[in-house]
């Protein structure tokens, strides 16, 4: 591993909990945080999972891997997440809550269960991991929590309220805890990804009137790729971002700036 040339935004030394890192968005951040040089755990809801393709190319990066499990609809499971963490890499400096789900219906033929399950995963557990970690980052006095929003942080979606309202209510979060944390070492940010190539869009890119609208829409032409977000993700984990507090970075293609 040689990160010599990263400066600021090296993370040698850090150690990080990414969550839903078995593919997707996850494991391209989670790749993208141990090449930067931190030590990381992937969490998957069951494992054995992918996660272990995940971990060898941390692994491969020259710095420590671990995976962990849990169903983060179930209130318990943050703070045992956290604590496993923490045993696995000895600490912890950077939490990414990416981990979501998506069901899609029209607000009338959305079910209690599936309200009540998008938003337990989408937006409780998030705030239960940033509060589990945040605790022991605060005792340490520094740390980087970076939250996975979304453009529907901004915008209302189609056949999709209960994710419009979770991915909202991350936006919120992240705010608040900023508020409280920011002058005690601790930076609460987000990252709100476009459309972008994962199972989460599976439905979209396969029915061709919708996927040719979303296009249309991007400057950029294109649907994001998951290598799209590292960058973003290592600037926020990083000590360049150290003044970055309370922001949701857009990585869209340009749609907000249409």
């Amino acid at each position: 591993m040689n990160t010599n040339g990263l400066g600021l935004f090296s993370l040698v030394g850090r150690r990080a909990l990414v969550t839903g890192a078995s593919g997707g968005l996850g494991a391209a951040i989670a790749i993208g945080l141990s090449r930067a040089g931190a030590d990381v755990v992937v969490h998957a809801e069951v494992l054995p999972a992918d996660c272990d393709g995940t971990c060898a190319a941390i692994r491969a990066a020259g710095v420590r891997a671990a995976a962990i499990a849990g169903d983060l609809s179930d209130f318990t499971t943050p703070g045992r997440l956290v604590s496993e963490a923490i045993a696995a890499v000895g600490g912890l400096d950077i939490l990414v809550n990416n981990a979501g789900t998506i069901r899609r219906a029209s607000a009338e033929e959305t079910t209690d269960e599936d309200w009540d399950h998008v938003l337990d995963v989408n937006l409780g557990s998030v705030f239960r991991l940033c509060r589990e970690a945040g605790r022991g980052m605060l005792a340490a006095g520094h740390g980087k929590i970076i939250n996975i929003a979304s453009l529907l942080s901004f915008q209302g979606g189609i056949l999709v309220p209960a994710y419009a309202a979770a991915k909202s209510g991350v936006a919120a979060i992240t705010r608040s805890l900023a508020n409280e944390w920011s002058g005690r070492g601790v930076n609460v940010n987000a990252i709100a990804p476009g459309y972008m190539r994962t199972a989460n869009t599976a439905a979209l890119r396969a029915d061709p009137e919708r996927s040719r609208q979303i296009l249309e829409r991007i400057p950029a032409a294109r649907w994001g790729e998951p290598e799209d977000l590292v960058g973003a993700a290592v600037f926020l984990a990083s000590r360049a971002s150290d003044y970055v507090h309370g922001h949701v970075l857009i990585v869209d293609g340009g749609w907000m700036g249409r």
